[in-house]
């Protein structure tokens, strides 16, 4: 048994290859067998790149309203309470309103030691509309 306590890890930041604007990330259950899992907070305006999953996704949204869009799909808007699953291999993004921040805890099982698949930065145009 391994406790880590509250508090006992600073958040980082988001990497800039894989994030657009101001986004904080914490591990809390990182490296924990074949589950990768982050509460990750967008601050507005900030998001994602698009990615993919090899085998899903799923997002818990803790605070906030933020934004989620998949490939060839509408932008959808998400909230408190909210619950979003992404298929696996379905190529999406995700993050903050350009209003309001976003705070979401992130879970992925991870296949053969990976849990994602990072692709090109998310443009404005789609961000703010069409997700393709």
């Amino acid at each position: 048994m391994d406790i880590t306590r509250n508090g006992s890890q600073a958040p980082a930041a988001g990497p800039a290859d894989y994030f657009t604007g101001d986004v904080q990330i914490e591990c809390p259950f990182c490296g924990s067998g074949n589950l990768s899992g982050a509460t990750v907070t967008f601050q507005p305006g900030a998001r994602t790149a698009w990615h993919t999953h090899p085998l899903g996704q799923t997002l818990l949204v803790t605070d906030g309203i933020g934004r989620v869009g998949r490939w060839g799909g509408e932008v959808q808007e998400i909230r408190t309470g909210d619950k979003v699953w992404i298929e696996p291999g379905e190529k999406h993004w995700h993050g903050a309103s350009p209003d309001r921040s976003m705070t979401h805890v992130a879970i992925c099982e991870m296949l053969d030691g990976k849990a994602v698949d990072w692709m090109e930065k998310v443009s404005d145009d789609q961000y703010q509309g069409s997700a393709a």
